[in-house]
């Protein structure tokens, strides 16, 4: 079965400064991964390359078998994959409303995702569609960025940090939108530091360790010490 999406030895640089070495995964329709690592671990930039942002060979990155590692950003959205950037990137001179509508002028056909939808998934956005969407709390805004790339009707939804600084309370109630994302057909891809959300919402992990994959495995069958010692290093807690 071909997957969705999947890198093969994929690699990525900064000017002189390679960020990835030959990172493989691969996330199969309909299913939800996490990536996890520490700070400078490389999750973002993987992000990054999978949706266009920086240049990678064209065969390292496969949508259904199609190579998109060479596709310009607008190319890959179009191809079906959002993302939900680290930060979040609303503007801040435009609605609430206005913002998420920014997501359906690459919308891909099809009548899955529509704002009455995102209201419904968030309502709380209903509420406030004519707000200036950086008045918002930063939980709510964080609502805003991934109603914006549902509106485009993505295949694949990437989503990087989405708990960063925000409350337990509110990274709940931002993960409880994630079976109502999956039963519109997505895989997600989610980049978390909290490895225990991690293992909570994805059927698979990947770890990440200084641009390269140190583990992967059913999130079921993984246990503390494995996890630990590919985030942080087995010399650094004593795992050998």
């Amino acid at each position: 079965m071909t997957a969705l999406l999947e890198t093969r030895g994929l690699k990525a640089f900064y000017g002189d400064f390679q960020a990835l070495f030959g990172v493989d995964i691969s996330v199969a329709e309909g299913e939800t991964i996490a990536i996890i690592g520490a700070n400078g671990a490389g999750k973002t930039t993987l992000m990054r390359a999978i949706s266009g942002v920086l240049a990678s060979d064209p065969d390292a990155i496969l949508c259904r078998g199609e190579p998109i590692g060479a596709l310009a950003a607008p190319d890959v959205l179009a191809s079906g994959i959002a993302m939900v950037p680290e930060g979040r990137r609303l503007f801040p001179s435009l609605t609430v409303e206005e913002n998420l509508l920014i997501g359906a002028y690459s919308r891909k056909v099809g009548p899955t995702w529509t704002l009455e939808s995102v209201y419904e998934l968030f309502p709380v956005l209903r509420e406030r569609r004519s707000n200036p969407a950086t008045a918002l709390s930063g939980g709510q805004q964080q609502m805003v960025a991934i109603g914006r790339a549902l509106l485009s009707n993505p295949d694949l939804l990437l989503c990087d940090e989405i708990s960063l600084g925000l409350a337990p309370v509110v990274v709940r109630d931002i993960y409880a939108a994630f079976p109502r994302i999956r039963a519109s057909g997505a895989s997600i891809v989610i980049v978390e530091q909290d490895i225990g959300q991690a293992l909570k919402v994805a059927s698979r992990v990947y770890c990440m360790m200084e641009g390269r994959i140190t583990l992967c495995g059913r999130s079921s069958e993984l246990n503390r010490d494995q996890i630990h010692a590919a985030y942080f290093g087995a010399e650094r807690h004593g795992l050998h």
